[in-house]
């Protein structure tokens, strides 16, 4: 078994590190909040001051942040980033989703300190994490992907690899795109069904069971029309995410479609349903 370092605390890296604890590696974690660690500790984890003490002795060191930024300051500080603790041989392991021009800039930097890089994010969320059913597109040297594919297994039931790096953060941007963009769909036909006088419910269910609603509209939509928005994806996390696809478009001209579903999340969070979960965005159209 390895030591792993995990970088990151919250709705997703625990979860992520107490599977890893499961399955017999030793684990060190570092949270902003020191608070969110104890659970993990309780469980055999030993807590870090910061991500460069945490890193120290670490075979592999996995972050789990929300965007760029906190990347950057967990990474790279010169300070207490975890680069800087990392000894040679070990493996560093971006799970975030990030932009891809900053994976590359993170690349670069894990080059000049010597250490292994790959970029692993995930397609899952609370419930998956929990249960071990993280979907990985990793994206890097394929040699060291395969190195850990092991410790990636341990959290996840399929690991993909992709391509070179800046191919798993267009994977995972291009997946939460497609799942934002029907979920924008889906909340304008609810109100226009609603609008329309129509049984949303029974007109929803009559289209799920047709080849051209994909299993997780026809669970979105059910979650709409229940009124169900507790955080899984928040709407402000969706939003970010958009942001970052466009920004790999660099004309925001090309993707019309894109544009206009970031459009609905952005407006969705001046709404203050930025907490919320990503369904939420129905409330914008009557529901």
């Amino acid at each position: 078994m390895s030591n792993v370092a995990v970088l990151g605390l919250g709705a997703m890296g625990s979860r992520m590190a107490a599977n890893l604890i499961k399955a017999g590696h030793r684990v060190s974690v570092w949270n902003r909040t020191i608070a969110a660690a104890e659970p993990l500790v309780q469980a055999g984890a030993s807590a870090a001051a910061s991500p460069r003490e945490a890193a120290t002795q670490a075979d592999f060191v996995i972050a789990m942040v929300r965007d760029d930024d906190a990347s950057r300051s967990v990474w790279c500080s010169p300070e207490t980033g975890a680069l800087a603790g990392m000894k040679p041989g070990s493996v560093a392991i971006e799970s975030s989703t990030v932009s891809r021009d900053w994976i590359g800039e993170l690349g670069k930097a894990a080059q000049s300190a010597g250490v292994a890089f790959l970029e692993a994010p995930v397609s899952g969320s609370r419930p998956q994490a929990e249960a071990g059913q993280l979907i990985y597109f990793v994206g890097g040297d394929e040699t060291i992907a395969r190195r850990a594919e092991p410790l990636l297994g341990a959290m996840g039931t399929a690991i993909h690899y992709v391509g070179p790096l800046g191919t798993g953060a267009l994977t995972k941007l291009a997946t939460n795109a497609l799942l934002g963009i029907q979920v924008t769909a889906m909340a304008e036909l609810i109100g226009i069904l609603k609008r329309s006088g129509a049984d949303a419910g029974r007109v929803l269910q009559a289209m799920g069971g047709t080849v051209v609603c994909s299993p997780f509209a026809k669970r979105a939509a059910e979650g709409m029309l229940a009124k169900e928005f507790a955080p899984q994806f928040p709407v402000e996390l969706v939003a970010k995410d958009f942001g970052y696809v466009l920004a790999a478009a660099g004309n925001p001209e090309s993707t019309p479609t894109i544009a206009a579903a970031y459009g609905v999340f952005r407006q969705a969070q001046e709404s203050g349903l930025g907490s919320e979960h990503l369904t939420s965005v129905v409330k914008l159209f009557g529901q």
